[in-house]
């Protein structure tokens, strides 16, 4: 009897271990993120993500630092290198969680950052499958903020661009911001709304 309850002790004990690590290192990384250490927090992130082949949020994590890092970018070279990496992790991710919002609405993130280098290079093909992805989220996920916040930011971009009004999507901002409030997240790191930033594109939005 001793025997079998010290050996249920290890299990339970390597069991908590196990996920003090994971736990440890999901805060580690995002703790390089805040101070703007982009490139150890992906790695980071990308280590996590070997050590937990199922689990997609440290793939969606790196992914979302590596897309997030090409905005800006002058040179397609290293653009690409970013994004190629990124597809890779949001790849991972995927064959993890399918039909996920949250990585859905990352893909078009991926697009978008293509599409912002070059509209004219990028956009023809990329402005219709980032229609496409959003319409699949929301048929998912309706009421979820991120879904409907990223649909409204780049609605707003392609009203912009053919110089036609952004109030339209003023409304979805509100409801974005309302539920994002409202939220509540049961899944450890799972993505949380950022509620100052959805003013500040409502902002833009009601200019």
């Amino acid at each position: 009897m001793k025997k079998v309850l010290f050996i249920i002790t290890i299990f339970i004990a390597t069991g908590i271990s196990a996920q003090t690590k994971y736990q440890t290192g999901m805060q580690k990384a995002f703790s390089h993120w805040e101070k703007g250490e982009m490139n150890k927090a992906s790695q980071l992130f990308e280590r996590i993500s070997k050590a937990e082949p199922t689990n997609w949020l440290p793939s969606y994590y790196a992914a979302t630092i590596e897309i997030l890092g090409s905005f800006g970018l002058k040179d397609e070279t290293k653009l690409k290198a970013k994004l190629t990496k990124a597809q890779e992790f949001l790849d991972d991710a995927k064959s993890n969680s399918e039909n996920n919002p949250e990585i859905i609405i990352t893909q078009a993130l991926l697009n978008t950052a293509y599409i912002a280098f070059d509209g004219q290079k990028y956009g023809m093909t990329l402005s219709g499958k980032n229609a496409q992805l959003y319409a699949k989220a929301l048929k998912i996920a309706p009421e979820n903020p991120r879904v409907l916040l990223g649909n409204a930011e780049w609605n707003m971009g392609a009203a912009k661009f053919f110089g036609k009004s952004t109030k339209p999507y003023c409304e979805q901002i509100k409801k974005a911001i309302e539920l994002g409030k409202k939220e509540k997240i049961e899944q450890e790191f799972y993505p949380k709304f950022q509620v100052k930033r959805a003013e500040q594109v409502l902002k833009q939005c009601q200019s």
